[in-house]
């Protein structure tokens, strides 16, 4: 029976399918993201999927009780700032997405790791690049790998048949939105391309025990684009972003079924390629040779990771009668409210003044411990009065003006204490219970915003 053509809508936000047109997807309940494909129907639609073998084992139903727990098979990778995002390295079987903007350097990465993992067989496929390309760019990263097997092909059945001959320890595809199946009546980057073909790479590393990259395109509004089921499939997704204007790329997990979902890696860009930031501390801290008012340093944490991190504010009278408020890498929201607290709970006059927030570095920071030195920045920067450079602050603010208690205190000390840090200021709620003998840094707990103005500021 011939295969009949006909078409479909789809949600591209959850890869719902329906007969007919919507405007609110009935299935995640989202407004104007319906499109319309040709699909294909009858005996010759199936998917690739059921071609990889049918010599696999079939799983069977088995109960709970009967199931050991075995721990995951992982290969460790050249690069330790990706295995912390990987939650330890790259588990077999596993298929990761990874996400950015053009040019930020997704495909680099992937390339600089396979060309160093000597001892294992990488078949690095791409649908965007020639082999001549990618040749020149191993040749700028001046690293020769011979297990390293370069594929230029979008066809899913051809991949299928080269990943069989060559049988590799790690596939990376670049990019997801370039393949295609042979099966499917629709262009590569399509909603229903993509969801198929990623089902694909997930049955391959699923069934062959191999672990699988997808290089991933994003939208113009930054999510990664295809289908959000795409999201779904894959086991780990990470989120390569950074500023065109600053060295630093870094690498978050936005999901991971293998470890946390909230680490962070930082790399740097340079003509040969990426290098990984081992202390990102020392970098993301200005030197400056004299103190500068509206500079405040913040212990912050990243998943398991401790940072510090420059919090630079500038305040100034407001020329143009309404004041501005504009943050970088803070959410202007939780600004707002940190200097109402300040204009009501302090008495600092600021309702006239404009407020500017920078975090330095390019980093874009959620985590609420640096509320403090966000708002000894702004006060800073408003009196005029420079903050020694050996302080720092690791504490949230509540509306009422009071310094609330954060997590991991001790290792946000142990880091300010690392790099040679004077004083801390922490909530002295925080500060119950701790050891204080085993740091060589003085620590300050404070309970309100106003005594924290009256130890900084007198």
């Amino acid at each position: 029976m011939a295969a009949k053509e006909k078409t479909a809508f789809f949600c591209k936000e959850c890869g719902n399918e329906s007969p007919k047109w919507f405007g609110k997807c009935p299935a995640c309940g989202a407004w104007n993201t319906c499109m319309e494909e040709t699909v294909m129907t009858g005996k010759d639609s199936k998917s690739v999927r059921k071609n990889i073998g049918s010599d696999l084992i079939q799983t069977l139903p088995v109960p709970i009780q009967d199931i050991t727990n075995a721990k995951e098979q992982r290969i460790i990778l050249p690069y330790e700032e990706l295995n912390r995002v990987l939650g330890g390295g790259l588990v077999l079987g596993s298929l990761t997405l990874v996400g950015g903007e053009p040019g930020i350097g997704k495909s680099t990465l992937l390339l600089q790791t396979a060309l160093q993992l000597a001892d294992k067989k990488v078949l690095y496929i791409s649908g965007e690049e020639s082999q001549t390309q990618i040749k020149m760019r191993a040749d700028r990263i001046g690293i020769n790998n011979e297990n390293c097997f370069i594929l230029t092909e979008t066809n899913t059945q051809e991949i299928l048949k080269h990943f069989k001959a060559v049988n590799p320890d790690i596939v990376v595809i670049d990019s997801i939105q370039t393949l295609e199946s042979p099966y499917i009546d629709a262009t590569a980057g399509s909603l229903t391309q993509i969801r198929e073909t990623a089902a694909e790479m997930n049955k391959i590393a699923k069934s062959y025990q191999v672990p699988v990259f997808l290089i991933g395109h994003i939208t113009k509004d930054g999510s990664i684009a295809g289908p959000k089921i795409l999201e779904h499939i894959v086991d780990t997704v990470l989120q390569f972003e950074g500023d065109r204007h600053y060295g630093f790329r870094i690498l978050r997990t936005i999901k991971n079924r293998f470890g946390s979902s909230s680490e962070l890696g930082i790399f740097e860009m340079n003509a040969n390629g990426l290098r990984e930031v081992t202390n990102p501390s020392e970098i993301l801290l200005s030197q400056r040779d004299e103190e500068v008012s509206g500079i405040a340093i913040a212990a912050t944490m990243e998943g398991q990771r401790t940072m510090l991190i420059e919090t630079q504010a500038l305040v100034s009278t407001a020329a143009y009668g309404t004041p501005q408020r504009s943050a970088t890498g803070f959410d202007i929201r939780r600004l707002n409210m940190l200097l109402a607290v300040l204009e009501k709970r302090a008495g600092f006059r600021l309702s006239t003044k404009d407020v500017f927030l920078n975090i330095a570095g390019g980093l874009r920071v959620d985590d609420p411990a640096i509320d403090m030195a966000v708002v000894a920045a702004v006060l800073s920067s408003n009196a005029d009065i420079p903050i020694p450079s050996g302080y720092t602050f690791a504490a949230e603010i509540g509306l009422s003006g009071e310094v609330r208690a954060v997590t991991r205190i001790d290792a946000r000390i142990a880091e300010a204490d690392k790099l040679g840090f004077e004083k801390i200021f922490i909530s002295k709620y925080n500060a119950k219970g701790l050891d204080t003998s085993r740091f060589h840094i003085a620590i300050m707990p404070v309970a309100t915003v106003y005594e924290l103005a009256g130890e900084l500021f007198g």
